[in-house]
């Protein structure tokens, strides 16, 4: 079993930053991988960016060039710094963590406001 824990989130007005972070019960490895994922009500989730354990990212079309994924020093907390925030990137953010088995543990949310 893997907990996730998301922080950050909050409210921000367009063009300002964010960073969120998620820290998982245990370190990922190998084939497994992390992930941001967000939601708006209505909505089907979507991918924001990824993150493997070798430290290979992807990212959606929408936030390629503003949002980064990354890992620092321990292997058990993602961060998502988000840029030139817009409107658009309103939304729950999800964290994601993908076992060698592929199966998928979920964070309990955290909500990100972008104001106009």
């Amino acid at each position: 079993q893997v907990q996730l824990v998301e922080s950050g989130g909050g409210f921000v007005q367009a063009g300002g930053s964010l960073e969120v972070s998620c820290e998982a019960s245990r370190n990922f490895f190998g084939s497994e991988a992390m992930a941001w994922y967000r939601q708006v009500p209505g909505q089907e989730r979507e991918l924001v960016a990824q993150i493997t354990a070798a430290g290979d990212t992807s990212y959606a079309p929408s936030v390629e060039g503003r949002f980064t994924i990354s890992i620092r020093k321990r292997r058990d907390i993602i961060y998502l710094q988000m840029n030139a925030l817009v409107p658009e990137d309103t939304a729950v953010y999800y964290c994601k963590f993908r076992t060698c088995s592929h199966y998928d543990w979920w964070g309990q949310g955290i909500q990100v406001t972008v104001s106009s």
